[in-house]
This record gives structure tokens, sequence and C-alpha cells, in this order.
């Protein structure tokens, strides 16, 4: 449901998100980020070790969106022009949801990495991985003790402006809901799902 700017749906306000036009926001590019360049088994490895030294790998990652052809469109990042993710990433041992996507926001699409001024909203879904290799699932299988992974997505709310800086590595691209939903050939299970948990909010898109 797409609502015009000042006009209240059927829905109460608090399931309303507001949504800027893409051309409101400032692009520009820093210094890229380093990635480890590994096999799948050395990266299997890695994470084994991981889980025996803090347990459990925690993911945060952000649902940002913003309006292009008066249609709402997601942000993601891509890697080597191929590889789709959400801004965010994983958490240090202690650090809280919060703070710990604030840190990765800032490092990703921010010019300055101590920058707070991410407005996190709620946490819309959590999926879970009973092992290193496999697929995540929406919800925690029953027979499963001892996750090695989970995932939370959080909605943050973008103001009317902002300047977006990323590394000359990744590419920031706004993604239309419509080509995202059940997508999971190109955008993974976590992404291509997106839709149906925005389902529940009217967008209003502010004309700028």
């Amino acid at each position: 449901m797409v609502l015009d700017n000042g006009h209240e749906g059927s829905r109460d306000q608090g399931s309303v998100l507001d949504i800027y036009p893409l051309s409101s926001y400032y692009f520009g590019a820093k210094d890229p980020l380093s990635f480890k360049n590994e096999t799948l088994a050395d990266r299997v490895q890695r994470m084994k070790s991981n889980y025996l030294a803090h347990g459990l790998r925690t993911y945060v990652e952000a649902v940002i969106l913003v309006e292009l052809f008066k249609h709402p469109h997601l942000l993601l990042l891509q890697i080597r022009n191929s590889i789709f993710r959400l801004p965010g990433g994983r958490l240090r041992p202690g650090e809280s949801d919060i703070d710990g996507l604030k840190r990765k926001l800032s490092r990703k699409l921010s010019g300055n990495e101590d920058e707070t001024d991410w407005e996190v909203d709620e946490c819309l879904g959590m999926w879970w991985k009973p092992d290193f290799e496999t697929l995540p699932y929406p919800y925690m299988p029953p027979n499963v003790k001892t996750p090695k992974e989970c995932t939370k997505l959080f909605l943050v709310r973008l103001p009317m402006s902002r300047k977006f800086i990323v590394p000359k590595n990744l590419k920031l691209l706004a993604i239309p809901l419509c080509q995202i939903h059940e997508n999971h050939k190109t955008y993974g299970s976590i992404i291509s799902g997106i839709p149906q948990l925005l389902s529940k909010f009217s967008f209003n898109i502010i004309n700028s």
C-alpha cells in the first residue's frame, strides 16, 4: 500500500514507513575494504574455530528503503559484481545488536566510521543456521540445540537527506522490492523474503 504525502491510510500511524527519493541522498566513495581471499573449506574451518572460541556468531543487517520511480527500493551492497549483501555484519563478542549495526553501517556507508546517527528501528526477523554449511532457517529448528549462526534484520529509517560514502570495492544499489520478492536465485533466501516482512507497513512516499 502506498500513501500520498500527508495522507493517512487505514493502518495505525505506527506502521507507516516514510520513504524519501533516492535523489535526496549524496553518494561518494572511500578507500576499499579488505576481504579475506579464502576457499569454502578455509572459511568453514575459520567459522568452526571462531565458534569454539566465542560461541554463536550473530550478524546484524539493515533494511533501508528509498523511493525511485514512485516505487520502494531496497539498498543492497554488491561485492565483486555478483554477491548481494544487506549493509551490516558480524557482532563483536559482547557487543549489542544496535551498537554493532551502527558500527557496521558507519564502516560501510559513511565517511565517518565513528558516526552513530543511524535510526535503528525494530527487528523484522531472525534466521538461524543449525550448522556451518547449511542454509538459514527463518525459525529455530526444534531439534537444534546449539545453532552456529544467527542473522537479525533491523529496519533502519533514513532522514530526508544523508551522505552515503561507500568503499570503492563495493557497489551500493537500489533494487525494487518487486524484483527482490521471492527471487531466491539472485538474492538468496533472506533478502528475497524482505518484501513479505515489510507487508505490515504502509509506504508513505514523500516527494522532494
